[in-house]
């Protein structure tokens, strides 16, 4: 039965159908080619690893990838076996999908006063989820801090649950606070949370803030938001017209970052982990040249601080493959995650600060 939208059910059809005689062959890990003739990375005091190289290298095939899909070239997009099997991010944080949703269809539509922006902004990142997003406003319209109904709005989210379906997004571990948190499930404590920052004039001060540490620290002053939360949403609060710090500014480093890290330095040389990913920033255009790597940046925009602490993330999973020898913190050896083509095309669209809106294709894409 076709689609009622006009779309095939599965990206994979429209694959097979338009590019059944493109196919190339898979080469496995392509960032092993000519390794030898690199030279090495010149860090000292600081002591690298072989994942170091494969940082960068892994940045350059994923964000080749990106622009491969945003010019709706014939998959497949990388001979690499790894990022072909497995699901990893972006190499820019924006260009994710949920990212982008919420860049969209959250934070710049509806109401731009601050308590508003931030209402929505939150409301959306506690759940990180587009179907819950999407439940609320079929619910409700447009959410809004000037009618919240805490009662409400938790009722719908009990509805859906009873029903099972799955509120949260497994992107984050999203603590439940424990018996400090009240009664009632781990959402009411969310909603409650949410209700008490607007009350406590929580846009306002941020906005008072004089640069992104201030303000990551008032959000990680409220009850089960930590380090990597906090970071996760003043970034997210900072695409918005609430907030307008340079990403360049400051970096929190999640778990993930961490072992990624671990596994690229074999000696920090006494630097700490923010320190190193500012590094990490500040020398991309030599660690590119000296690779050899063409690396296409996101229309004139580098990577900043919160990109380069992904990255670490997500090197830190492409590793546990490609470096099996060099473990990290966590001791994890395999990628839970299989890379599954999304259905849904979106219309990539940056914060308009940025100034790369009129550079971007209208084509709507397919991007995950």
């Amino acid at each position: 039965m076709p689609n009622p939208r006009g779309r095939p059910r599965k990206l994979k059809q429209i694959i097979e159908n338009e590019c059944r005689e493109q196919e190339a062959p898979l080469l496995g890990l392509s960032f092993e080619k000519n390794i030898a003739d690199v030279p090495a990375p010149n860090w000292a005091p600081v002591k690298t690893s072989p994942v170091f190289d494969t940082y960068w290298r892994f940045a350059a095939e994923r964000q080749k990838i990106f622009f491969a899909r945003v010019r709706e070239d014939c998959a497949p997009w990388t001979s690499d076996r790894i990022l072909l099997e497995h699901k990893f991010t972006n190499a820019y944080r924006a260009s994710d999908r949920v990212s982008q949703y919420l860049i969209r269809n959250v934070i710049y539509s509806g109401d731009q006063s601050p308590n508003e922006v931030f209402f929505r902004t939150i409301l959306f990142k506690f759940f990180n989820r587009i179907e819950t997003w999407e439940l609320l406003t079929s619910s409700f319209g447009q959410p809004r801090f000037s009618d919240f109904d805490l009662d409400r709005y938790a009722a719908v989210l009990d509805e859906a649950m009873n029903a099972g379906e799955r509120i949260y997004s497994a992107a984050y571990i999203m603590p439940s606070g424990g018996k400090a948190a009240g009664p009632g499930r781990k959402h009411h404590m969310h909603l409650r949370l949410l209700q008490r920052m607007l009350l406590e004039e929580l846009p306002d001060r941020l906005t008072d803030c004089r640069n992104m540490r201030l303000a990551f620290e008032l959000l990680r002053a409220y009850p089960t938001i930590g380090d990597f939360l906090a970071y996760q949403y003043v970034t997210d609060l900072n695409y918005g017209p609430l907030l307008n710090f340079s990403e360049m500014q400051f970096v929190c480093p999640g778990p993930g970052a961490k072992d990624g890290i671990r596994k690229c330095f074999s000696d920090t040389a006494g630097l700490s982990e923010p320190e190193l990913i500012k590094l990490m920033a500040e020398r991309q255009d030599d660690e590119f040249l000296r690779l050899g790597i063409r690396f296409e940046s996101l229309w004139g925009r580098k990577l900043q601080l919160i990109d380069c602490q992904n990255l670490f993330c997500e090197v830190d999973k492409y590793a546990r493959v490609a470096h099996p020898e060099i473990s990290g913190h966590t001791g994890r050896t395999r990628i839970k995650q299989k890379f599954r083509p999304t259905i849904e095309p979106i219309t990539l669209w940056y914060p308009p600060k940025w100034g790369i809106n009129d550079k971007l294709p209208s084509a709507r894409l397919h991007v995950h």
